[in-house]
């Protein structure tokens, strides 16, 4: 069942018509699945349906030809280099779509059908049950205190009781120098004690601003 349909060096219009249609129509699949698991753009799924039957197309051509292998890897070196960053799910869709090309290419349709199913099935689940996407403990604290605090270890006591991992990312001078806005990089212990955490650095920094958010991280990119 898992048996090749071509053969090395050359291979009938029957058998190409099979790769050919076998090919477009998982790659179709596959741009279905990257739609579900969210935002998309129309070119990107285009490309992305006929990606395998471009792939499958170069197999094919180069079935047991050395030389113009090299060549073609070559070229799909210089196709990556021209490329902008993609996020996460736009590059595994990609090594998705090429995989299942170079299955239906080498002639294993039914290895390409399996690993459609089997590789979509698992991407949709997980993101529709929320795998991975747990609460972030990591904050960025910014704290302004007057120019005669020394700010040196003045949140320490706080932070142990607080959070479980801080650190002081910079220093800068504010309101014409007479402020200083400290940066720290926290990990709370209890998120749902935000609102006392912050109390707590109020009555030390004089009820001047404070400002705790999420740390901004460019996550989904590769």
């Amino acid at each position: 069942m898992l048996t090749s349909i071509l053969h090395a060096g050359g291979f009938s219009m029957e058998s190409a018509a099979a790769v050919i249609v076998t090919a477009l129509v998982l790659g179709i699949i596959i741009s279905m699945v990257y739609m579900i698991l969210g935002e998309h753009s129309q070119s990107f799924v285009v490309i992305l349906a006929v990606l395998p039957l471009l792939v499958s197309l170069v197999i094919m051509i180069v079935n047991g030809n050395i030389g113009t292998s090299v060549a073609v890897l070559g070229a799909f070196g210089l196709v990556r280099f021209r490329s902008v960053a993609g996020s996460a799910r736009e590059i595994g869709c990609i090594f998705f779509a090429m995989a299942v090309g170079l299955a239906a290419g080498m002639g294993f349709l039914t290895m390409a059908v399996l690993i459609t199913v089997i590789v979509g099935f698992t991407m949709v689940l997980l993101e529709k049950t929320g795998f991975g996407n747990g609460i972030s403990m990591e904050r960025e604290l910014k704290i302004t205190i007057p120019e005669n605090l020394n700010y040196q270890g003045v949140f320490d006591d706080l932070f142990l009781v607080y959070t479980t991992r801080f650190s002081l990312e910079r220093v800068r001078t504010a309101n014409m120098g007479t402020m200083y806005e400290l940066v720290y990089h926290v990990r709370l212990r209890n998120a749902e004690k935000e609102k006392e955490f912050i109390d707590e650095l109020r009555c030390r920094n004089g009820n001047l601003s404070i400002i705790l958010g999420l740390v901004q991280r460019n996550k989904d990119e590769l």
